[in-house]
């Protein structure tokens, strides 16, 4: 007997217009599309926009705008920025969101683990006592315990707090 795991939210995924090019070139070209695309934050240097995929509710990336796979040809001004944007992320998470850890990483290239290789970008991931359990360990099966949208719409509102809009 086989085991199904029913999951109609994927259908979005399976029949929507794939993205040509770099999707986080695309997140960053199309302002419009911020609420679409799950943008929480956007300023000159960076953008902050949830993943799609996540390991835990309220997991989200902090990318530059500029298109690069190289860590090293980033301008240090924005990888500072986007230090202090997860200094502040992590404040947010733990103070707003309640979360009792927080991941931070960074996967530089496809071998590396990178899921978008050609485009570096920052993980921010709020962790909870008992937030991974049998399933993914040994089913390799992440369960998103609330809604997506809801989790989308809480950081969007609570983000004002924790890091300036005021500048973009």
């Amino acid at each position: 007997m086989k085991n199904i795991l029913y999951a109609p939210w994927r259908s979005e995924y399976i029949n929507k217009a794939k993205i040509q090019g770099c999707v986080f070139c695309h997140i960053s070209h199309n302002k419009e599309d911020d609420t679409s695309a799950h943008v929480l934050y956007r300023d000159e240097e960076c953008f902050i926009v949830m993943n799609k995929y996540p390991y835990t509710p309220g997991h989200f990336m902090i990318i530059p705008h500029m298109h690069t796979d190289n860590l090293e040809s980033l301008p240090s001004q924005t990888w500072l920025h986007m230090s202090d944007l997860a200094q502040k992320s992590v404040r947010l998470l733990k103070d707003g969101f309640g979360a009792k850890g927080v991941n931070i990483g960074m996967n530089l290239g496809e071998n590396a683990g990178a899921g978008i290789a050609e485009h570096i970008h920052m993980h921010i991931v709020p962790r909870w006592p008992r937030d991974t359990n049998f399933i993914t360990s040994i089913a390799s099966t992440r369960v998103y315990s609330t809604d997506f949208e809801k989790v989308y719409i809480r950081l969007k509102e609570l983000l004002p707090n924790y890091i300036s809009t005021s500048s973009f």
